[in-house]
């Protein structure tokens, strides 16, 4: 597995997530989660572990989309577990992941919400 750089502040995933996505790179992609991480996608679903992540995101990058990055809401820490979340440009709902410090001091998503779309009123 290719070197790649360690997320060191939470913030770090999700700008490493976009460069890795537009790259084409699911394996860098999955390098983001801890090896047991649950994402809640795609919607409805749940890919549970690093590789079930790799593997979904070599499906939804074979189609080459385009991320951008989204201005990130304010990380809540506590101790060795964050909350990170964007506002989707969109407006649609929010996307938040909870992630772990590692022994290294780096951080992995260990819980992935990517869309979430409140329901209509």
């Amino acid at each position: 597995m290719p070197e790649y750089e360690k997320a060191m502040r939470p913030e770090d995933i999700t700008r490493l997530f976009v460069e890795r996505s537009n790259a084409g790179d699911a394996a860098g992609v999955a390098a983001l989660y801890e090896e047991n991480a649950v994402m809640a996608y795609p919607p409805g679903e749940l890919t549970v572990g690093r590789e079930a992540i790799r593997a979904l995101w070599e499906k939804v990058l074979a189609d080459r989309p385009r991320f951008e990055p989204e201005q990130p809401l304010p990380t809540l820490v506590s101790g060795d577990i964050a909350l990170t979340s964007t506002a989707p440009k969109d407006g649609a709902g929010a996307r938040a992941q909870v992630v772990r410090r590692q022994p290294d001091g780096s951080w992995l998503r260990l819980l992935d919400q990517p869309e979430f779309t409140p329901p209509a009123r």
